[in-house]
């Protein structure tokens, strides 16, 4: 059995490569919107960008394989199709979008810095890291998530206590749905497949011995304690954002709410921590994805160690490019790419959860594709190829709220299983 520090340092680790850039900048402004409705904005931001990805986290447990092994009750070539659009829209999107974060709200303030070089020296450092990956778990889970969380402390707990614990009216029209998709943008669900998989390895190489049992004792708890985290801080910046509503403009863009909760709260030397952390929450995500990429590729390639330093190279290069996009414009493209390949994630993530009884070969083949149908019309409104009450599929539950693929895979997914104990017995 591991230790408490074990799980604890596994748990920070866990924490600081899920926390990136959306999961910093998405909370305040959602909860400054929300109003007298933060808790159920709370609610549902917190299901899409903490109850699934730790659920992601709770599959590699339980699997303790890579992402090729999520999807693999669907077909080899379903699972090796969805790997790698997962890869290829994480060192796309997510990835450099860290970068322009970075710049935007931790470099160009104080120096007056090309993004080119900028995301130049970021993804330098992001390589060196991908090269040193038997020293990941150490370095997140022992320095920079302590900071992270310590920094995240200061400015909630400040907020809280200054400002009147007082709200304004919602102006959002759906508070409980519009949490969800708002966490859709976090990538979290993607990350857990992603990441979650760094973590199998770390452990792996850390402790050869260490039994399946054992790991997955480690990787479970660990997952706990980091969603719980997650959670806390997730309400406490929706709730610093809620209680703000008469500080700021109604029209306050989120990087300016969040610079604006910091100077308020530490004063003076507000921009210098929100930087800090900005720069740390965002380059330990870069490092988990550019990591978990290049493993995949290492797993295609017979554990090819050339394989993976290419593909870390490529991750890295591709970063610098992509990362020279202002923050708004990386947000815009992801979404279309986020309303398709999202709800195919979460629903591999639960099948791999739920007990193996329910979650049959026939149970993932049908559910998922259910799934992919139903997005489609989600995925066509994104790219407003559809309006998004159309009434071509205006019939489907839900649809109006971009969730049109809920209720369908439940009913397939208790069909099916109906159906294949009916057969069996």
């Amino acid at each position: 059995m591991f230790k408490k520090k074990e799980i604890l340092v596994t748990a920070f680790a866990l924490f600081s490569l899920f926390f990136g850039a959306g999961n910093l900048i998405l909370p305040p402004l959602l909860g400054f919107k929300s109003g007298n409705q933060w808790l159920i904005v709370t609610i549902g931001f917190c299901l899409s960008a903490m109850v699934i990805p730790i659920l992601g986290i709770l599959a590699h447990a339980k699997l303790q394989g890579t992402l090729m092994d999520f999807g693999k009750k669907v077909s080899p070539t379903f699972s090796l199709i969805y790997s790698f659009f997962i890869y290829a829209i994480a060192i796309a999107l997510p990835s450099p979008r860290t970068a322009s974060v970075t710049h935007e709200m931790a470099v160009q303030p104080y120096w007056d810095i090309s993004p080119w070089f900028t995301s130049s020296i970021y993804f330098g450092l992001v390589f060196v890291f991908a090269m040193n990956r038997s020293k990941i778990m150490n370095i997140l889970g022992k320095i920079l998530t302590p900071a992270i969380i310590l920094i995240l402390i200061f400015v909630i707990g400040i907020t809280i206590f200054s400002y009147p614990f007082e709200f304004g009216t919602t102006t959002i029209a759906s508070p409980f749905t519009n949490g969800i998709l708002e966490g859709y943008q976090t990538f979290d669900a993607i990350g857990a497949v992603v990441v979650g998989g760094v973590i199998i390895i770390s452990i792996n190489i850390k402790h050869k011995t260490a039994s399946y049992t054992d790991k997955k004792s480690l990787i479970r708890n660990a997952g706990w304690l980091a969603g719980l985290a997650l959670f806390l801080i997730y309400m406490g910046l929706i709730l610093s954002g809620a209680l703000s509503h008469s500080v700021f403009d109604a029209d306050t863009t989120r990087t300016t709410l969040l610079s604006g909760l910091a100077i308020n709260s530490l004063g003076n030397v507000g921009n210098l921590f929100l930087s800090i952390l900005v720069g740390i929450a965002c380059f330990t995500t870069a490092v988990g994805i550019v990591t978990g990429t290049a493993d995949f590729v290492r797993s295609r390639f017979n554990d090819s160690q050339s394989a993976y330093n290419i593909t870390a190279v490529i991750g890295s290069v591709l970063g610098v490019l992509m990362g020279q996009f202002n923050v708004g414009y990386i947000i815009a493209i992801a979404l279309p790419s986020l309303m398709f390949i999202y709800p195919i994630t979460i629903i591999l993530i639960l099948l791999n959860v739920v007990p193996e009884k329910y979650a049959s070969s026939l149970v993932f083949k049908t559910v998922t594709i259910a799934t992919i149908l139903f997005s489609v019309p989600d995925f066509l409104g994104s790219i407003s190829a559809i309006a998004p009450a159309t009434d071509a599929f205006s019939w489907i539950p839900l649809q109006q709220y971009s969730l049109g693929w809920v209720l369908p895979a439940l009913l397939v997914f208790i069909l099916t299983n109906i159906f294949t104990k009916a057969k069996s017995a």
